[in-house]
């Protein structure tokens, strides 16, 4: 198990705002520990190949590998044209995946936002079939599409199609591929989703090839039940709040145990820390902990890892 960082703190300055460069989040890192960073597909500025080539030498100078690539496709949109935009957008981010992260890199999936009026049959059409027909350039590239039991990214105004466990596994049941297609496991989002985040992984446990590490903690006087009893269906509630990975609502021993079990040997990414570099360093330092308690490690824990 290695161990990858996201700067979900910096997202908006380096994605919107502009105001910080994903070079800036490469030297940032440094201080962190760990072993590889993911990137998101809003970071960059261009995808001419000198550029991207300068991104792959700054992860080498830092000493980082770049397994993870976040991507989020809208395959689910009404619009025939935006589908199609999409495919190529998708297509173009592997290539990039490919790049920065060598053989076996993987390139986030999604189905895309729940658009109103748009069916579950009709939205689970275009998901698979668009999936589907990225598999061929996944086998060419050797790169792994890992579609994300997600919420909705940032700059999207619905939530994910398949954000529901049951529509997820629908989709899962309907790709066969298992080398070049599998699932990133994000056990907040399940919790997020109204889903029971180990049962979920016990359901898609084969099919993990990368995981997102985040929590969740309830501000004081929520509780679980109100959140999923409040109306508005499921969402970001007001109630829930990002914090330090080991910190909230997860059950990471058992997640932990659950993967160690199956052999699983993959990436594990911090999709935390909104406060702050801080909160990421001690999320990188709890999953070293469960690193060395599940899987081994890679060295003796710290005196730091150990607390």
């Amino acid at each position: 198990m290695k161990i990858a960082a996201f700067p979900k703190c910096y997202l908006d300055q380096i994605s919107v705002a502009r105001t910080m460069t994903v070079f800036d989040w490469i030297e940032d890192a440094r201080s962190l520990g760990a072993d590889g960073l993911e990137l998101y597909e809003g970071f960059f500025t261009s995808l001419d190949s000198g550029y991207i080539a300068t991104i792959a030498d700054a992860l080498d100078n830092a000493g980082f590998e770049m397994p993870m690539l976040c991507c989020s496709p809208d395959f689910t949109h009404p619009d025939a044209d935006a589908r199609k935009r999409a495919l190529e957008r998708e297509a173009a981010m592997m290539q990039v995946a490919r790049t920065l992260g060598g053989p076996g890199a993987s390139c986030r999936v999604l189905t895309g936002q729940r658009h109103p009026g748009v069916s579950l049959e009709r939205g689970l059409e275009w998901a698979v079939d668009s999936i589907t027909s990225l598999i061929p350039l996944a086998r060419e590239l050797d790169v792994v599409l890992a579609i994300e039991n997600h919420y909705k990214d940032g700059q999207w105004a619905y939530p994910e199609f398949a954000q529901q466990q049951d529509v997820f596994l629908e989709v899962l049941a309907a790709i066969d591929e298992r080398k070049h297609f599998g699932v990133q496991y994000d056990p907040s989002n399940a919790i997020v989703a109204g889903d029971d985040p180990i049962e979920l992984l016990r359901r898609v446990l084969d099919r993990v090839v990368t995981m997102q590490a985040s929590d969740r903690s309830l501000e004081p006087g929520t509780t679980l039940e109100s959140l999923r009893a409040a109306d508005g269906g499921p969402g970001y509630a007001a109630g829930l709040k990002h914090g330090v990975v080991g910190q909230g609502l997860n059950d990471y021993d058992t997640i932990f145990r659950l993967l160690s079990d199956a052999g699983y040997d993959g990436w594990v990414s911090v999709e935390d820390g909104m406060n702050g570099l801080d909160e990421i360093k001690g999320s990188i330092d709890f999953l070293k902990v469960m690193r060395n308690k599940y899987f081994g490690g890679t060295s003796n824990p710290t005196e730091e890892e150990t607390r």
